[in-house]
């Protein structure tokens, strides 16, 4: 394993920190973290603002194609600038999904045509997507979904419903799995499409999460009306299109979130016990101490995949250990965190919480955490089965046709 930089990674890290101290204040842990998913208008308009900055600075799609806005760079000049902008104050990430697995989905199925028209919008922040895979009864199962996608003539007319669709209230275009043939394995009669979300047809409702806030959103199809050009990848290959867009998902949501260690760290000395600091309890001082070798753990296991990018190797399945255990932890953080508030920690309202009520905002996001991107069950089975060569639980439903055992609707 190589910690260190090579002389063109370590040149790109300057330019990138350059950049940033150039155009962004330093990261102030004294401050109030942003709201997990709290997108309003003005939030908006900052974050489509510095995806436009970093685009124009050749920041944005930084392994995307130079014919397509990008910097024609590696994986690892992503890491880096990833690595550096974590430490600056920058406005919450609306483009995540948009531009770490919709585009580089559509950059792999969709002709030129499409690619021209929706790319670099998309990469200079001008247009948002948002990823329609999950149903009511197709979460863990994505390939149980029952939206249908029927043929009418050279169009397609899509009926259904998807939810925990994030970010759609705000999406102009989204990429949509539906169910194009019930006659057949599960797997085997999905078809990809790219949707305007504004067409007629569509209908988003947001959902009032336990935080305050509405991020998630449920979406409507109703006789949704689209041009076979909107297809990705040929009928009943949905399945193989889907797959591009979790492996980048994977990546995209493994990233850690506040509250981390060193927000505990700071409560711990801010907080009291018995009259002395949190921070100087023995037992407070053992569970920091276990969640710091566990964050240093994955910090090594990370260091392994980029070594392997700058090698030119392309990570395989260890990736999801990440999202398992920083999905995990976020919780078991946030939860401590609160039991060290004691009364304190009924108070949300950032203007009047200890910490700007990051602690209480955590512990409502960090179950969707442990859901979003696969949940931690999926996950472990994909560890076991593709990493530790573990046999693979037995699947029942595997080769029969989905309409033998679909779900009522």
């Amino acid at each position: 394993m190589d910690f260190d930089d090579t002389p063109d990674e370590a040149a790109f890290r300057a330019e990138a920190r350059a950049f940033l101290d150039a155009n962004r204040p330093r990261k102030d842990r004294a401050r109030a973290a942003p709201r997990y998913g709290e997108v309003d208008a003005a939030e908006l308009a900052r974050a489509k603002a510095w995806q436009a900055r970093k685009a124009a600075a050749g920041f944005a799609g930084i392994t995307w194609p130079r014919e397509w806005g990008g910097r024609g760079g590696s994986p690892m000049q992503q890491i880096i600038w990833n690595q550096e902008e974590a430490g600056y104050d920058v406005p919450y990430d609306v483009f995540l999904i948009g531009l770490g697995m919709c585009i580089p989905t559509l950059m792999a199925y969709a002709g030129r045509p499409v690619l021209e028209r929706y790319v670099r919008p998309a990469l200079r922040g001008e247009e948002i997507w948002c990823q329609l895979f999950s149903e009511p009864a197709a979460g863990s199962d994505v390939a149980g979904l029952c939206t249908r996608a029927e043929r009418n003539g050279e169009d397609w007319v899509v009926n259904g419903q998807k939810v925990w669709t994030s970010g759609a209230h705000f999406c102009d275009f989204g990429l949509l799995l539906a169910r194009s043939d019930p006659a057949v394995p599960k797997h085997a009669g999905l078809t990809a499409f790219w949707i305007d979300m504004k067409a007629p047809g569509v209908e988003v409702r947001p959902i009032h999460q336990m935080s305050g806030g509405s991020h998630f959103n449920e979406v409507f199809f109703t006789d949704l009306r689209l041009a076979d050009r909107q297809r990705l990848g040929a009928p009943g290959q949905g399945w193989k299109v889907a797959l591009t867009t979790l492996m980048n998902e994977r990546l995209a949501v493994g990233e850690p979130r506040r509250p981390d260690i060193h927000d505990l760290i700071a409560l711990a000395r801010a907080v009291a016990i018995d009259g002395r600091p949190a921070i100087a309890d023995p037992a407070v001082r053992l569970k920091i101490a276990e969640w710091w070798a566990d964050s240093a753990g994955l910090a090594y296991t990370r260091f392994r995949t980029m070594t392997a990018l700058s090698r030119g190797q392309t990570p395989g399945p260890e990736n999801a250990i990440a999202k398992v255990v920083n999905a995990a932890r976020l919780q078991a953080i946030a939860a401590y965190g609160m039991d060290l508030l004691g009364q304190a920690g009924a108070i949300a309202d950032p203007a009047l919480a200890p910490m700007a009520g990051l602690f209480q905002d955590g512990l409502l996001a960090a179950p969707g955490q442990r859901i979003a991107g696969g949940t931690d069950e999926i996950l472990r089975n994909i560890i076991a089965e593709r990493v530790l060569g573990l046999p693979a639980e037995p699947r029942v439903d595997k080769d029969m046709p989905f309409n033998r055992h679909a779900p009522a609707r």
